[in-house]
């Protein structure tokens, strides 16, 4: 195991494929070598690269909570961290299918919410956030949190920003699947590019709700 971020190797992929299709202890202790130095490995030196800027990050455990699930597969078939959520940083997944980069509120407390809707469905505050949120749609950005199927009581259902409203979070989040840089160096710089894209719905939260 490297502690320099240097990319994830294609014997990520082939793991993680091979999970899809064996999920038991026995397929994931046959590989446990390449678990660690292909998958875990890179996250690791990935999150270690950033906490410098970013405060402390956590990788995420490969073992799935089963206790309440109807689905008893042990393990989780892509690898997950998140460093500086909501202050510059966020969320990251890697599976078969490639990457995905998040950033935002995935946390609301019920106080923050009713605040949160109070400010979305306000001009001064609603305008800039609906302005954010469809930039980053635009930039390729995909919009996470929306819950309820109607807007919640005490707003009009027509509200101009009625979608806004039906969120109980709020995060933005781009899949780019799999892609070449994502065996160098370079992945460190997509990642982070895609957070500072992100930056202003952190900056709206922080202004508004916090």
């Amino acid at each position: 195991m490297s502690d320099t971020f240097r990319g994830w190797p294609e014997a990520c992929q082939r793991f993680f494929i091979g999970l899809e299709l064996d999920n038991s202890k026995r397929y994931f202790e046959a590989h446990r070598t390449v678990y660690e130095t292909a998958v875990k490995g890179p996250m690791l030196a990935l999150v270690a690269s950033l906490e410098d800027e970013l405060g402390p990050g956590k990788v995420f455990r490969a073992n799935r909570d089963i206790r309440f699930s109807k689905d008893k597969s042990p393990y989780k078939t892509n690898i997950a961290a998140d460093i500086g959520m909501g202050k510059g940083g966020g969320y990251i997944s890697l599976d078969a299918r490639g990457l995905l980069v998040a950033s935002g509120r995935y946390e609301i407390t019920p106080e923050q919410l009713a605040k949160y809707r109070r400010k979305v469905a306000a001009p001064a505050s609603g305008h800039p956030l609906a302005a954010i949120t469809a930039k980053l749609e635009k930039a390729g950005f995909e919009l996470g949190g929306e819950e309820l199927k109607r807007v919640p009581a005490g707003w009009p259902q027509d509200h101009p920003r009625a979608r806004l409203l039906r969120h109980k979070r709020l995060y933005a989040y781009k899949n780019f699947g799999l892609q070449a840089w994502l065996g160098t160096p370079a992945a460190r710089r997509h990642i982070v590019k895609a957070w500072k894209d992100a930056e202003p719905l952190n900056e709206w939260f922080a202004k508004h709700i916090d």
